[in-house]
This record gives C-alpha cells, structure tokens and sequence, in this order.
C-alpha cells in the first residue's frame, strides 16, 4: 500500500522510500561504517527522500540535519559544469569556443585550440598542477589560474581522455570569470543556488561565519596497508600526493572559505535539487532547456583514463552511468563522484534525481551503491 508521507510540511509523495532509506541510513551509524550522513532523492519535481542519520561533529555531539553542508570532493564539479551549460544557453560560450578566446593567457604552449567542450568532456590535455602546488597555493585562485595556464599539453586535445582532478574546477571557474565578470561562487549564487532557494546549503567559497554549520570530515580506517604503486603512474605527474584529499584537507578553514571548484560545500537535498532543476522545472525554475540536457548528457568522450588508467565515459561535465550496474544499464544516469564516497546524479529516464552526502570518507563506493539501489527499487519501481 503505497503512502504519502510529509516532508518540510509538504505532501510530497508516495511510497515507502523514505522509510526504507532511512532504515538503511540508521543501520550505516549504527554499524560504525558512517558516522553522519545524507540522501536526498526527487522524482520531478518533488522531494521524495530527505533523510539524514548521524553525527556532523562528533567532538560537540552536533547531529547532522538535512540543511547541513558536508564538503564533498568532486561531486560539486557538477554545478560548474552546470553554470557552463547556463553560460551557453544564454549565449556568453560555445562548447566549441576555445578556452584562449575568453584567457588568451590559456593558450601558452600549444593550448590555443583546447575548447570548452573539451574542458567538460576531460579531454583537453591539461590533467596536471605543479607538484610543488601547496596547499595555500590551491587557495589562490589567480596563482592557480597562472600555473595551469602556464603548463603543456599532455596529449593533443581532442584525442584521449583523462581526469582533470583539480584543473578542471579552475578552467571552469575562470571560464565562467571571463564570461561574467563575476568569480564562480557569485555566479552560482546568481544562477542556481539563489534562483533554488538553497544558497544557504550549496557554496564553492563557504564564508567563514557559516563553517559552524559543517559537518566535519574523518577519514576512515584503512581496512589493511596500502599496496604498493609504481611511481611513475600518470597520476602521481599530475599533482603532488600531499593533496589527495582527506579529512585534514577537507576541515581547514582556508580551504574551506576558497573558491576550488574540483570540490563544493553541499547538502544532499541541495545538489540533488539541482539535478532535479536540471531534469525538468523545479518550483518554477529550470536551469537549462531539455535540448541542452540532451546534449549535455550524451556520451562525448570515453576510453582509458589517461590519468588513473581506468575506463571512463564522460558527457559535457558529468560522468555516464550509475553504481553498481552494467553501463548499459544506466546510460541514461548523468553525475559525479567524489573521493570519499559522496556521490550525486541524475536520471533522465526515470526523472529521479539522487545525492548521497557523508563525513566519513571511505575508499569505495559501497554506502552509496547500496542506497542507491534501495531508490532504484522503491521510487523508480525497477
């Protein structure tokens, strides 16, 4: 028998999906393989999931609540990638514009002809930073600005595809500068958190006056020793390993209050209205036209990781396929994950928007995965 439940006050639908997440969610903390975490699930328009289990800070005892931001690697390089697509909707870019004609800077070394399509797709052949990048370095928006522009190509743009681990948020980011004239958190604010109503809950830069409002991140035990890697694997070229991200990089406070687009403060139910923005209209708002979804969703690039040596598919700015299935399966699902285990997507088959947010960051997928499922059966009905 299906059910309407309550959520925020509003009748939002039908089923029993919150219950059965929230089971699932309480039975991660109760286990000790979470410590605090978020799903927030649309179908349409309509928040149908919003459950949250756990603690944000575990040194005061603070519990996570559903507006709590967590940072999450990575999987808010989807809202860059979204102001891209709202920066071509209105005409300021092209996907075929190259990056040079917006930061002549940009086309040093050979990177004249590197495009905005393939910034978004990972194909653009700029996947390093310099491996003596500090920490306070990432912070510096113009000193990271000046060192990309300033590297060579790893391959002919166009040609191969491999992860632009941190590169990518600072190209978009500058892109959207460029176009604007406006950093990239004042663009987001403008054009997708702001018309959301969720600008308290989604941020590039978080002001310092809301960092109270985290959750804060651990790292998870590791279940046994790191295994040995050669050292001469591309990803080790690409940025220096003191900046993988982890717990102590994810809670200082300047890191925090920085504009670095590889990663985001967000809410689940914040990015995953977003997807739903993206999807279809979402309270009046959708963010940009079905025939730019299309497009944007479509498979742009895919092959061997150049950078992690694994295969990948990529859209314009967004990762094809879903967790725990057979591409085939879930070519339809569009979205990002993030180290840590974080992940946020959308489906434009099912019209269902997804996120999973979480401070414990592990070295798989797993939580997600399961969760995901869980949604698949219980609000998509497959």
């Amino acid at each position: 028998m299906k059910k309407t439940v309550s959520i925020d006050g509003k009748a939002t639908i039908i089923g029993d999906a919150q219950r059965r997440v929230q089971e699932a969610l309480d039975r991660l903390v109760e286990s000790g393989a979470e410590r605090g975490i978020q799903v927030a699930v649309y179908r349409g328009p309509d928040l149908v999931v919003d459950a949250v289990a756990g603690l944000a800070d575990p040194a005061t005892g603070r519990l996570v609540t559903s507006d709590t931001p967590f940072y999450n690697f990575s999987i808010v390089k989807a809202a860059a990638s979204t102001l891209a697509h709202i920066l071509a909707e209105r005409g300021l870019v092209a996907y075929d514009t190259p990056v040079a004609d917006l930061w002549p800077e940009f086309g040093a070394h050979g990177k004249q002809a590197v495009t905005v399509g393939q910034v978004l797709n990972h194909s653009a052949g700029v996947p390093g930073i310099p491996l003596d990048t500090t920490i306070e370095d990432l912070c510096n928006w113009d000193k990271m600005c000046a060192a990309i522009a300033d590297e060579e190509l790893w391959w002919e743009p166009g040609t191969k595809i491999g992860y632009h681990a941190y590169t990518f948020g600072y190209i978009v980011g500058e892109i959207v500068r460029r176009a604007t004239g406006k950093p990239i958190s004042a663009a987001l604010r403008e054009h997708v958190s702001g018309p959301l109503g969720v600008a308290d809950e989604i941020y590039f830069g978080m002001p310092e006056s809301e960092h109270h409002r985290l959750a804060r991140l651990e790292d998870a035990p590791m279940p046994g020793p790191m295994p040995e890697m050669p050292p001469d694997l591309p990803m080790f070229k690409a940025g220096p390993m003191s900046l993988f991200p982890n717990a102590q990089l994810g809670n200082r406070t300047d890191v925090l209050a920085a504009d670095i687009p590889a990663g985001g403060k967000t809410s689940a139910r914040a990015i995953a209205r977003m997807y739903a923005a993206l999807l279809g209209e979402v309270d009046s708002v959708r963010l940009i036209s079905p025939e730019r979804l299309r497009e944007a969703t479509a498979v742009s690039m895919s092959g061997v990781d150049q950078v992690f040596g694994m295969p990948t598919t990529w859209g314009l700015g967004y990762s094809i396929g879903g967790l725990g299935s057979a591409p085939q399966e879930s070519s339809t699902v569009f979205g990002i994950g993030g180290v840590g285990g974080s992940f946020a997507c959308g489906d434009t088959a099912t019209g269902i928007a997804f996120a999973v947010t979480k401070n414990r960051l592990t070295m798989d997928f797993s939580a997600a995965t399961q969760l995901s499922q869980i949604v698949t059966k219980a609000v998509a009905g497959r």
